[in-house]
């Protein structure tokens, strides 16, 4: 055998070490993930304030219950001069899981931790003053992998069963459109290339409708492409029936885009 056959066997089978070594190191770093069994007023809460659970077939309200517990299992939820309640669990949770139900093996790595605010905030995180209209934010810098909420806007989301937005889901939607590095409002980690023109397209003709005031998606998706991703994605889990009446051809690419018929479900 030459002296370069040997060379090459030897350099592959270093590569299969050192791909075995580094998945054994991966998976030893990995902390195991114990969850609890759903509480039985969890359950109370998803069957009285989640639409979105309640069109679930059995199957698939266990498996969304296991992912809930999941989340709660990995992910920390701090109160920031307000009570954290089971409710307000819950409702984070279920925000979590909702954008992300159509990947089975989906986690948040970009996240570590929920702020719960009472009310709006200002870019500052002050509390207090004029200056407070954010209803939540996924952070950067400092605050890399933590999002803010508004509790106050959290419940209101799942209190009022018939608007088209969520704040919470529409941050859980920036986190997942933020996995490839960039929230830009093209999910490109978990879309076929082929889709990525047909959005881009539709997305930009849809924008150009708010601003000529022909359109009743949230006007506040004008803001960027990334802005109307999370909106239109808010629109799509919140009213799936009215956005596949009012925009067919959005709804049915959104369907494409997360794995989810949420209209037919």
């Amino acid at each position: 055998m030459q002296v370069v056959e040997i060379a090459l066997i030897t350099l592959g089978v270093i590569a299969v070490l050192a791909l075995f070594i580094a998945l054994f190191m991966h998976h030893r770093s990995r902390k195991p993930v114990v969850i609890q069994p759903l509480p039985d007023n969890y359950k109370t809460i998803l069957a009285e304030d989640v639409v979105f659970y309640n069109n679930l077939s059995a199957d698939k309200q266990r498996e969304f219950e296991r992912r809930l517990m999941h989340f709660l299992a990995t992910t920390r939820i701090t109160g920031v001069k307000t009570t954290v309640e089971d409710s307000d669990k819950v409702y984070i949770a279920a925000s979590a899981v909702i954008p992300i139900f159509g990947f089975p093996d989906w986690e948040y790595t970009n996240l570590n931790e929920v702020l719960l605010y009472p009310d709006s905030f200002s870019h500052e995180f002050e509390q207090t003053g004029g200056d407070r209209n954010i209803l939540g934010m996924v952070g950067d810098g400092a605050y890399n992998h933590i999002m803010i909420l508004s509790r106050h806007e959290l419940r209101q989301a799942f209190l009022n069963k018939t608007s088209k937005t969520n704040t919470a889901i529409h941050e859980f939607v920036h986190l997942v459109d933020k996995i490839d590095g960039s929230v830009d409002g093209i999910p490109s980690f978990f879309t076929d290339k082929q889709y990525v023109l047909p959005w881009l397209q539709l997305m930009r003709n849809e924008i150009k409708k708010i601003l000529a005031d022909r359109s009743d998606i949230n006007p506040y998706g004008a803001t960027n492409e990334a802005e109307f991703f999370a909106v239109v994605a808010e629109y799509f889990f919140e009213r799936p029936d009215l956005l596949a009446s009012k925009h067919p051809e959005l709804y049915e690419l959104l369907a494409q885009l997360f794995r989810q018929q949420p209209a037919h479900q």
